[in-house]
């Protein structure tokens, strides 16, 4: 992958990126070998470590939802208007079974729009660096 874009990181914390903020596309890369463009969610922290983690990735999930749907990803990068859309889960840590079936249902839902869901663990350091 290459063309990655960093969209939130700055010293405002509103605009801090990770799963606990939905209101920041973390990522946008685009997949040239799949032409497809992707948006990264980042999960730094391991699972279970806020009680409301499945709820804040609900909420940034239905925000890159929203953000597809409505035209922002079209409107802000019209390069990438007519690409599939990936949404690409980057965690610090394996999911445990709460999470596993949280994340199948995210995957069936965003097939059902035409987004294809995938997550994968990362090490922390990389995290860090994205």
């Amino acid at each position: 992958m290459n063309e990655t874009e960093t969209v939130g990181p700055d010293l405002d914390p509103a605009r801090a990126r990770g799963v606990m903020n939905p209101a920041v596309v973390d990522l946008i890369e685009l997949d040239q070998e799949r032409g497809e463009v992707v948006l990264v969610m980042l999960e730094p922290r391991p699972w279970s470590e806020a009680e409301d983690q499945i709820d804040q990735l609900e909420a940034k999930l239905n925000s890159y939802l929203a953000y597809v749907f409505t035209q922002g990803l079209a409107r802000d990068y019209p390069q990438y208007a007519d690409k599939t859309v990936r949404f690409q889960l980057e965690c610090a840590a394996p999911p445990g079974l709460t999470e596993e079936y949280f994340l199948a249902a995210a995957r069936k839902h965003c097939e059902a729009d035409g987004v294809h869901f995938v997550w994968k663990v990362q090490n922390s350091q990389e995290l860090a660096q994205r």
